[in-house]
């Protein structure tokens, strides 16, 4: 670092210095000459333009619209808003401008202690992190260089760390769907879990019913891709598909459209199967309600972790995702898929109905153990 008035020699190859917006406005540190944490860049450089991480995050989730699903748009936002978080609770940081590898460093330690998070699910956070600030770089918010920072950063993943064993295991939905029947009959959560269960469809599935998808004579749910009118499927139309249900299912699904549905329709004037009072039940209230009911001091169960509800911060309203032990949508069809596997309903009969090719099916959904599997082979190879 060169003092301050330093002059380099007439016709030598000059660097440019260049500090976070901040210190180059000569707020940072003055202890060497008012640069704070400058850092070495070539002189032909772009000058950025002030923006708040939220209007920069808004702006990008905006821009990605008619690119991305609106299940992938909602995957953005879920794992951004935690830096948004860290910026302005966290570091105070006002200003894209002002960003360096030391803080997206400091965001990495922060992010993995704040949600004790596992390596796949951080590296997932990061890398989401890394694209943003990639387009962030193109409108002069930080600079264009940034997001090669975190590409270092990424945590090292080994074969098991890429794939998730989070799941609702089969004696916990017993538990929880028992607890539902029995004080919350046909209430929307009970449905909700009900139907995530014994489908296991996706979170985006469950969004997208509406009323006339429930055909009781049939006792089945239509699946439909419907991206015009805000709810497509993930795989588009070839998600369309028709799901059985059981009778109990079925009892209900109905009960719960003459008790406790809200009669309403939504911005497309089309009626909702899960409705709120102002129309269809949103992916995040859907999220919320399954946190909700599937935290073992919901349903009956002591915590394993040993807390108590009375001080537990997941006991609260809109932090039940807290809770370390409860489960997500994703989890329940995780654990679906792998109950139905387990007794012993055909892969290709599960693929089909979950709507999940093969290799997905063995790589991130059947959490089987060797030991079950080897004895279902066995049971198929008798006699032969």
């Amino acid at each position: 670092m060169p003092p301050p008035g330093f002059e380099p020699p007439e016709g030598s190859l000059t660097l440019a210095l260049r500090a976070p917006a901040r210190y180059a406005r000569g707020d940072g540190d003055s202890s060497n000459g008012g640069w704070g944490r400058s850092r070495a860049f070539c002189d032909t450089m772009t000058d950025l333009e002030p923006m708040t991480p939220a209007e920069a995050k808004a702006m990008y989730l905006d821009a990605r619209k008619g690119e991305v699903s609106e299940s992938t748009l909602d995957g953005y936002h879920y794992r951004l808003k935690h830096f948004i978080r860290w910026c302005e609770d966290v570091e105070k940081i006002d200003n894209m401008n002002d960003l360096s590898g030391r803080d997206l460093q400091r965001f990495k330690t922060w992010r993995r202690d704040d949600g004790d998070l596992k390596p796949i699910t951080l590296e997932g956070n990061l890398d989401a992190l890394r694209v943003f600030l990639r387009w962030c770089g193109t409108i002069d918010a930080v600079d264009p260089e940034l997001h090669e920072k975190l590409e270092v950063l990424m945590p090292s993943l080994d074969k098991e760390d890429e794939q998730s064993n989070s799941l609702l295991e089969p004696s916990d939905a017993i538990a929880v769907l028992d607890h539902l029947r029995t004080f919350e009959w046909a209430s929307r959560s009970h449905v909700l879990v009900g139907v995530m269960w014994h489908t296991g469809i996706r979170l985006g599935s469950v969004h997208a019913l509406d009323r006339g998808d429930y055909d009781g004579d049939a006792e089945r749910l239509e699946l439909h891709h419907r991206p015009e009118s805000g709810t497509p499927l993930k795989n588009g139309d070839e998600g369309e598909r028709m799901v059985a249900l059981d009778a109990d299912v079925c009892r209900a699904i109905e009960d719960y459209i003459d008790t406790h549905r809200y009669d309403v329709v939504d911005d497309h004037g089309r009626e909702p199967l899960f409705t709120s009072r102002h129309g269809r039940m949103d992916r995040s209230s859907i999220r919320d309600a399954v946190y909700m009911v599937t935290r073992p001091c919901y349903y009956g169960g002591e915590c394993p972790e040993g807390r108590d509800p009375d001080d537990c911060e997941a006991a609260e309203y809109l932090h039940y995702s807290k809770c370390p032990v409860n489960v997500s949508p994703h989890d329940i069809r995780r654990g679906s898929i792998t109950h139905h596997l387990s007794e012993d309903v055909p892969e290709k009969v599960v693929s089909d109905r979950m709507n999940v090719g093969q290799e997905v099916l063995d790589k991130h959904y059947d959490k089987r153990s060797e030991e079950v599997k080897v004895e279902q082979r066995r049971s198929y190879l008798e006699g032969v």
